[in-house]
């Protein structure tokens, strides 16, 4: 399990398959994948696990990958249903989300990630922890060894409950000025598409989008996004989606919950402007 909701939506479907026991993901510091996956085979054989879950996270999906080559048992991602027995049935998102897969998992112990948002949070009690022994060494050798501040003021696109984000109708990487400015003004992270981090305006770490990094702000806005199917699949958690673009009917304008139709360099500002005449 990870801190937040994503793990707990993984335990309303690990409920399913009988009475769930966890992991905590931070029992390992630093994060070492192999050291998790080594733990989790371990309490899987000695409890004879029917099923095991993880939150459709980085790293979720990266410890359970491993797990899966550890045991020579098939993974499957990003779930958004599942139903024990033989075969367990499974339904999942594909293609950045844009259709979904119904399978059959043929498998003795179903290896299952739970795409994040999807699905209620369970409201139980939590499970009992799974005691974790001291990891070996070789199963040290993958972890982190530093992280790096994100660039968008110390806020991450992944925790940031407002996002101010912008696409190519942004014009250049001097455009993103205005859009810099309004995430100050609100406290926000700045994010943009994969065209602005293409063209070397942005760097990756400020992508959302299926490439790049799925957000589940309060508030997205989108500047000058056109709303690409890899784009949308990194909003699937925003709450409220607001666009400003010159196109109304742009695939994001067309899926915003408020949108703004009109040139985004005399929009953006105004907002700025406003904000500030109202503190």
């Amino acid at each position: 399990m990870e801190p937040g909701d994503p793990s707990r939506q993984a335990l309303t479907l690990a409920r399913k398959f009988g009475e769930p026991r966890s992991l905590q993901m931070q029992a390992v510091e630093p994060f070492a994948p192999d050291a998790l996956a080594a733990a989790l085979a371990r309490a899987a054989d000695k409890l004879d696990a029917a099923a095991v879950f993880a939150a459709g996270t980085d790293r979720g999906n990266e410890v359970m990958a491993r797990l899966a080559a550890r045991l020579d048992l098939p993974l499957a991602a990003n779930c958004i249903a599942a139903a024990p027995g033989n075969p367990a049935t499974v339904t999942r998102l594909r293609w950045g989300g844009s259709l979904l897969e119904e399978a059959r998992l043929h498998s003795p112990r179903p290896l299952i990630t739970v795409a994040p948002h999807t699905v209620p949070a369970d409201g139980g009690p939590p499970p009992p922890e799974v005691s974790m022994p001291p990891p070996s060494d070789s199963d040290l050798v993958v972890s982190v060894s530093g992280h790096v501040q994100p660039t968008n003021g110390g806020v991450s696109l992944a925790a940031a409950k407002v996002i101010v984000s912008g696409g190519r109708g942004v014009g250049s990487k001097e455009g993103f000025a205005i859009i810099e400015d309004l995430a100050d003004l609100l406290g926000a992270a700045v994010g943009c598409s994969r065209a602005v981090t293409s063209a070397g305006w942005r760097p990756h770490s400020d992508q959302v989008g299926q490439t790049g990094t799925k957000v589940s702000p309060e508030v997205y806005i989108a500047c000058g996004i056109s709303g690409a199917t890899q784009h949308m699949a990194g909003l699937k958690g925003a709450k409220r989606i607001v666009a400003i673009n010159s196109d109304p009917q742009a695939p994001l304008m067309l899926n915003a919950d408020y949108t703004v139709t009109g040139d985004l360099k005399e929009i953006v500002p105004a907002i700025a402007a406003e904000i500030r005449k109202r503190r």
